[in-house]
Formats: structure tokens, C-alpha cells, sequence
């Protein structure tokens, strides 16, 4: 019985002293590299705003958490300078953020937006508010396609409560998932009616009102 116990003991310090060399020469993936493994890339780096570009009081918070915080006098939402704009246009994409607002809270994500000096009429807005507990929504509201359609069902959480949207675009498809239900599928090209370019910009809308993201990321389709 003894050396039965010994002969585990030493396998399974032999087994320890494997997988640390596997670390050790690079054999285990970087966690980096772990997290892509899905398709997705991070957007934002939780570091700094590389691959963004803004006039916004945009800045990182402990944690990964990117914030926005107007400055005094800066008010409403056709400042459009003050928006985080990617600097690279994306066409089909999955993006996967969360975000946060305070009561009452404004905000949106711009997708395909082709000239940036007039998101509202090149691009589609996908709306983010203060809608928690509102028994009847629309386009207007959390979740909804801005002038297009409103979600099916109101998913947003109280204001201070992080939430999880999924923005789907594929061709003329648009898709919007909130909290873990789907609540917009669309067809741009017969709903939208307006042009929409195939291509273009993302973006964070800064509308006068603080608020946060986290864990913004993208996966390119086809």
C-alpha cells in the first residue's frame, strides 16, 4: 500500500512538472490568443483608445471600463466630432459589448455609417436608453432600430445594471440581441427606407450624458 501511494505521488508530481514546462516554452496558448479562438477580436483594448478616434471626453476607468463624461457645455447629440469612432469601416460583423447608463441615460451604436459629419442619415443607429419596466417600446427604445423598427420585447435592464447587446450585420440583415433574446431581425433594404451603404463606421454615440462600456469586441463575416 505504501508504495502504491508513492507511485502516485510521484506521477503526479511528474505530470505537474510537465504541464509547467509546457507554460514555460510557450506550448499553452496566450490567453490572448485563447479568447480569439471564437472569431472575435477585441475592439477596444481596455487600455487606451487605439483604433478609435474622437473630440469626446472618452477615457478608460479601472477594470476595462470605458466611460464617457461630457464636458460642462457639452449637450445633445449632433456633436457628432464628440462620438468614438472606429477608425476602420467594417461591413458584416458581429459586435458583442455591455454598457451602462444612469437614469435616464441616452446613448446609441452607429453601425455603417458612411459619412461622419451626418450619422443619423448615412448610418443606423441601434438605440441605447433608459427604458427599464416600459410596457409598450418602439423604435425609440432600448434595443430598437432608430426610424426602422423597435424590439419585440422590452429586455433592458434598471439604469446601473450592466447589459449585453449583440449587433448583427450580414448583408442587407440586421439583427439586435439584448440580454440574451433576439429582439430585432430586420431587412435594412426594405425597412430602412433610405439608402444604406454595404460599408462603413462604427460607433459610440456621445449624447450629452455619461455612461460606460466594456468588453467591446467584433467577429468579420463573410
Amino acid at each position: 500500500m505504501k508504495r502504491f501511494i508513492l507511485v502516485v505521488v510521484v506521477a503526479s508530481v511528474a505530470a505537474m512538472a510537465l504541464a509547467a514546462g509546457a507554460v514555460l516554452s510557450g506550448e499553452e496558448k496566450p490567453a490572448a490568443e485563447a479568447a480569439e479562438k471564437d472569431g472575435f477580436t477585441p475592439l477596444f483594448n481596455g487600455k487606451n483608445l487605439d483604433g478609435w478616434t474622437t473630440k469626446g471626453n472618452w477615457f478608460v476607468e479601472d477594470g476595462g471600463v470605458l466611460s464617457i463624461l461630457p464636458r460642462p457645455g457639452e449637450k445633445g447629440w449632433q456633436r457628432y466630432d464628440a462620438y468614438l469612432w472606429t477608425e476602420k469601416p467594417y461591413a458584416n460583423f458581429i459586435l458583442d459589448l455591455e454598457f451602462k447608463i444612469p437614469p435616464k441615460g441616452n446613448s446609441g451604436i452607429f453601425v455603417r455609417v458612411k459619412d461622419r459629419a451626418d450619422p443619423v442619415k448615412t448610418g443606423i443607429e441601434v438605440q441605447i436608453n433608459d427604458t427599464h419596466g416600459k410596457a409598450k417600446v418602439g423604435p425609440h427604445d432600448c434595443g430598437g432600430v432608430i426610424g426602422i423598427v423597435g424590439p419585440t420585447k422590452n429586455m433592458a435592464k434598471p439604469a446601473g445594471e450592466w447589459n449585453r447587446m449583440i449587433v448583427t450585420c450580414q448583408g442587407s440583415r440586421l439583427k439586435v440581441s439584448l440580454n440574451g433574446e433576439e429582439v430585432v431581425d430586420t431587412n435594412l433594404a426594405e425597412a430602412a427606407g433610405k439608402e444604406v451603404p454595404p460599408t462603413g463606421s462604427l460607433s459610440l454615440q456621445d449624447h450629452g450624458l455619461p455612461l460606460s462600456f466594456r468588453n467591446i469586441r467584433i467577429k468579420v463575416l463573410d
